[in-house]
């Protein structure tokens, strides 16, 4: 009985699965950029949209500007259609935000000064973690040298019984 309801529910969830990954192609992401915000030419506004999903919300800080809702990230949005609209190309645009708000504002950081550090930290810190393992396991391996004939015995003392107290 319990094992037909388990099934049950299993080819329920199984069905509903595949029918959201069936429409996943058909819904489209709702973004957080207003009607007001966008530009009359779609070439434009397609630049715009790209540049504002490589942003920084400066207040979410793991969303884009395309996705956040926050104020900041509104101005943002619009700072960037503006820069577009005065002919700068993408790189400009990026530039000048990253002059303004620093390289934290990119959600992909770039590979050079102090963001080098921290794409290499990681893999540093991992050598030296498999270093310590290393000498480690060999500090207990060195310490579990066999015992001696003079400590086997002593062993064996202590551990057999005594038959002076019987």
């Amino acid at each position: 009985m319990a094992r037909s309801i388990g099934r049950g529910v299993f080819r329920l969830l199984l069905v509903l699965t595949l029918a959201l990954g069936a429409l996943g192609p058909m819904v489209r992401p709702v973004f957080a950029v207003n009607a007001d915000e966008m530009l009359s030419d779609p070439a434009l506004e397609e630049r715009a949209r790209t540049l504002s999903r490589e942003l920084r919300c400066m207040v979410c800080q793991n969303q884009s500007i395309d996705d956040s809702d926050a104020p900041l990230a509104r101005d943002l949005r619009l700072l960037v259609r503006e820069r577009l609209k005065a002919g700068d190309d993408d790189q400009q645009v990026l530039d000048y935000l990253v002059a303004r708000y620093g390289e934290f504002v990119l959600m992909r950081p770039t590979l050079h000064g102090a963001n080098l550090f921290l794409w290499i930290a990681p893999f540093i810190v991992l050598a030296l973690g498999g270093a310590a393992m290393v000498v480690m396991a060999r500090r207990a391996r060195s310490a579990a040298a066999p015992l001696t004939r003079e400590e086997e015995e002593r062993l064996s003392r202590l551990v057999t019984p005594s038959d002076r107290n019987g």
